[in-house]
């Protein structure tokens, strides 16, 4: 059965439009933890929102929970999240804006009255910490799910601990552990699989040659391994890059780019949007955004933070890989509802719209489904199988219809948009609608084999 989205948008009111600047991507707190209060509602609106678009028109944020307007007051149901923070790389934005959904929900009914008290544990790619952060999440805090784990490291470090313990984790993975065990299921498709799209759809282009170049971070051969399979399958050469972060030297990184990509050739960037937007905006800077066929981009990109800074000059020049459904050009209940809950709830969410806080809108949105079945305790057992059982759900985020399931493996996001900038806006690309990531990659098709492909979810 499709289970829609939509059916949780009970209330439906125009109350404001949704527009201003949005802030600097992927700057979230540099602190160790922090957590949320059970039903606590965020002093003063998000000073970041949409660039709206005409479309755009947003709901009542009452319509997040069952019981409009009635704070949850019941025993707080706990939950975690593990995510990266530090110079170069952060992810706070996907829990903070998870937490933001979560509040509202708190201020809505919570779940049969029970408000979500929701821990978020940041980390600096120290395999101690992170490990100490999970035990941390467990033994004092006793959450009872995870939900928002985004991590450089973490899946690898923690993978067989979760697993151990009966943990069902709902994420935006980026290491190889977080698609290739049984306990993780994500909503996007982390790097390796982001990249593989925007590579697909630079080869779509007949570049001559791709150059990949992404930060040097644990974990890059495992992402280079898509890219390069791609790139082999249709016999394009493919240079790899890695460049350590923060970048110092945006203009040396750039021209090298450029000159190893040739003007027929093809240069994809696997950055957080900081990083992507220095080496765009020295291309700029030195002429050189015209001189190679096509610029790409995993997700991340995805923001329309980086459409406004880099300009019209970038319009049509830019494609980016994007694993959620565009916001600006896109007006739905799930997208306004989003929108709505970031304008009031989002203040901690620095980078404004885009991928990052969609995917902690859509981990905290099927969350919220599955503890909306479950008959009795909230306990570990009883809300992970719940996390587990989640099959064929409308996120009406993603292009696929959205499982958990019993397998041994998770690429449950595998098809997704190509997005371009369009005068400060982040809108579909000529043939960027939903596209299936190719096979080619060894690791989507084993995923393939043991869940087959995903429906595609309804438009409405």
């Amino acid at each position: 059965m499709v289970l829609q989205h939509v059916g949780r948008i009970r209330t439906m009111s125009v109350v404001v439009a949704v527009a201003g600047a949005v802030a600097l991507a992927g700057c979230g707190s540099s602190s160790k933890s922090s957590s949320s209060s059970a039903a606590s509602t965020p002093q003063g609106a998000s000073t970041g929102s949409s660039s709206t678009s005409s479309t755009s028109a947003s709901v009542n944020t009452s319509s997040c929970g069952t019981k409009p307007g009635v704070k949850a007051t019941g025993t707080p149901i706990p939950l975690g999240a593990i995510v990266t923070s530090q110079p170069g790389t952060s992810f706070t934005d996907i829990a903070n804006m998870a937490n933001a959904y979560f509040t509202c929900v708190n201020d809505n009914g919570g779940i049969n009255g029970h408000p979500i008290k929701y821990y978020i544990e940041t980390e600096q790619t120290n395999p101690a910490q992170i490990a100490a952060d999970a035990k941390q999440l467990v033994d004092t805090d006793h959450v009872v799910g995870i939900v928002g784990n985004t991590s450089i490291i973490e899946c690898s470090i923690d993978a067989s601990f979760w697993q151990k313990l009966g943990y069902y984790v709902i994420a935006s993975g980026i290491a190889p552990e977080c698609y290739s065990t049984p306990n993780y299921a994500d909503v996007n498709m982390g790097p390796r699989y982001s990249s593989d799209g925007a590579v697909q759809y630079a080869l779509a282009m007949h570049v001559s040659k791709i150059v990949f170049d992404q930060s040097n971070v644990p974990g890059t051969g495992y992402i280079a391994g898509g890219p390069a399979a791609l790139a082999a399958a249709a016999h394009v050469p493919i240079v790899q890059l890695t460049e350590n972060v923060p970048i110092s030297d945006a203009s040396s990184v750039a021209i090298k780019e450029v000159d190893d990509a040739g003007p027929n050739g093809a240069v994809v960037l696997n950055f957080t949007p900081p990083e992507a937007l220095v080496i765009l905006q020295a291309a700029q800077k030195l002429g050189l955004e015209d001189r190679v066929k096509a610029w790409g981009c995993s997700t991340p990109c995805n923001t329309d933070f980086l459409a406004k800074a880099l300009g019209p000059k970038w319009n049509g020049k830019l494609f980016v890989n994007a694993e959620l459904t565009p916001p600006d050009d896109t007006s739905s209940p799930a997208m306004n509802l989003y929108k709505a809950i970031f304008k009031q709830y989002g203040s901690a969410v620095s980078g404004g719209i885009g991928s990052f806080s969609q995917m902690g809108f859509t981990e905290a949105e099927i969350a919220v489904h599955a503890l909306e079945s479950i008959k009795g305790p909230y306990t570990v057992a009883s809300v992970n199988a719940a996390f587990k059982a989640v099959s064929n759900y409308n996120t009406g985020m993603l292009c696929q219809l959205w499982t958990y399931g019993s397998y041994p493996t998770h690429i449950a996001n595998n098809m997704d948009y190509t997005v371009t900038p369009d005068n400060g806006r982040m809108v579909k690309a000529p043939n960027g609608g939903c596209t299936l990531i190719s096979s080619v990659d060894p690791q989507v098709a084993a995923y393939r084999r043991a869940a087959g492909t995903a429906p595609q979810a309804p438009t409405s």
